[in-house]
């Protein structure tokens, strides 16, 4: 089954993610669907995608800014 909309996806990931974030959940599940077939697989992968986009963004915000030249 592919999730054509958010409103498509299930009630517990609209509930706890961003629009950003069901948007690319929801792209990762499609994918993942296609690719293994089992769903229960996409929605570990479409989970393990927002998280490490989360990971990565938090690593982005939380590193040391380049330092200015004089």
């Amino acid at each position: 089954m592919l999730y054509k909309t958010n409103q498509d996806l299930p009630a517990d990931v609209r509930s706890s993610l961003s629009e950003a974030a069901q948007e690319l959940y929801r792209a990762a599940f499609n994918c993942a669907i296609h690719w293994y077939g089992e769903e229960s697989k996409a929605h570990h992968v479409a989970r393990c995608a927002v998280r490490n986009q989360a990971v990565s963004l938090n690593s982005t915000i939380g590193s040391d800014p380049e330092p200015v030249p004089a």
